[in-house]
């Protein structure tokens, strides 16, 4: 039986210029509107005589984030955006939005951010991320991360930073890398990354929150968190968010899962780094990548002890019912 409605689309990147976008079901021939990082309109494509489902876009201007409103014969419409934003200066930068929720509604494009490290954004980037109407940055890192590689910011001061320190562990990612530098890795247990992740659900429960609140009182601009790697404290954050909103878990741990593919082209280099120390390389994986057993323990973790995400967020973080009402009301269409 045909489907009434266009139900899913997805974009994906074929060269700097040109993204492909296709929708469910296929046979659909939808109007596609384009809109800027503003979320003006820039113009429509009919998309007829599109047998495969698919449409390719030239993007021309390269300080644009362009999101893309479909609408269907029977004035159905559904917004659609790459995932991933393209940065000159960090890899794991991408949006939350477009997940689907357990109710039928879905996560608004352009609203929350997270990504890796910020110390090495270039003028390029600084333009996109302000045409993407990003003014405030929560940096999870810890204060020696920080002096470490501080952010790289607009210097006209058009973007804020707060930090927000969470530990992952009992020691940060600067004592890390010294330590693996001296040849030492007994730090780094099997049950390392696990426990890093559960204890920051119980220790930094106001963190989480903080943010959470921010997000459900901002006056519509949209929030951008971090920490080094964007997969760890930045992935535990993504993951309580989707979760507040009603994303179902399995989809949260997808998402979470992504960080692989985004840091995959770092990881050589950075095995080839940690092999000179004398350390190897296998050992170290888990720290290096977004272990799928981490963000499992987690919700096992929230189930066990809270009974839920939103049990978790009222009892322990700080983020009330009605706060939570108000962020689905600002986050979900």
């Amino acid at each position: 039986m045909n489907q009434t409605h266009i139900t899913d689309a997805k974009v994906e990147r074929i060269d700097r210029h040109t993204v492909k976008l296709c929708w469910e079901p296929a046979h659909k021939n939808p109007t596609v509107s384009i809109y800027n990082g503003a979320h003006a309109l820039e113009r429509k494509i009919p998309a007829t005589d599109c047998p495969s489902g698919c449409l390719e876009i030239s993007e021309n201007e390269p300080h644009i984030r362009y999101y893309y409103r479909l609408e269907d014969d029977n004035g159905y419409s559904l917004m659609a955006a790459e995932r991933r934003v393209y940065l000159e200066g960090a890899v794991n930068f991408r949006d939350i939005g477009g997940y689907l929720t357990q109710d039928g509604r879905r996560v608004r494009w352009g609203k929350v951010f997270r990504s890796d490290g910020l110390s090495r954004l270039t003028d390029h980037d600084h333009r996109l991320m302000k045409n993407m109407g990003i003014r405030r940055i929560i940096d999870f890192r810890t204060p020696a991360e920080i002096e470490s590689s501080p952010d790289r910011l607009p210097a006209d001061g058009s973007m804020s930073h707060v930090n927000l320190a969470v530990t992952h562990g009992t020691i940060d990612f600067v004592e890390a890398l010294k330590r693996l530098k001296k040849g030492d890795s007994t730090w780094l247990t099997p049950d390392f990354m696990v426990n890093g992740y559960v204890n920051n659900i119980d220790q930094f429960a106001h963190v989480w929150g903080s943010v959470i609140n921010q997000v459900a009182i901002s006056d519509g601009d949209p929030v951008l968190f971090h920490c080094t790697g964007g997969k760890d404290r930045t992935g535990t954050c993504a993951a309580l968010i989707l979760l507040a909103l009603g994303v179902p878990e399995e989809t949260v741990v997808d998402d979470h899962q992504l960080s692989n593919i985004y840091i995959a082209d770092l990881l050589p280099a950075v095995y080839a780094s940690i092999a000179s120390y004398g350390v190897d390389p296998d050992l170290v994986f888990p720290y290096l990548t977004a272990p799928r057993d981490c963000i499992l323990a987690v919700l096992d973790h929230i189930s066990e002890k809270y009974g839920s995400a939103s049990d978790y967020l009222a009892t322990k973080a700080g983020v009330s019912r009605d706060t939570q009402e108000s962020l689905k009301k600002k986050m979900l269409i």
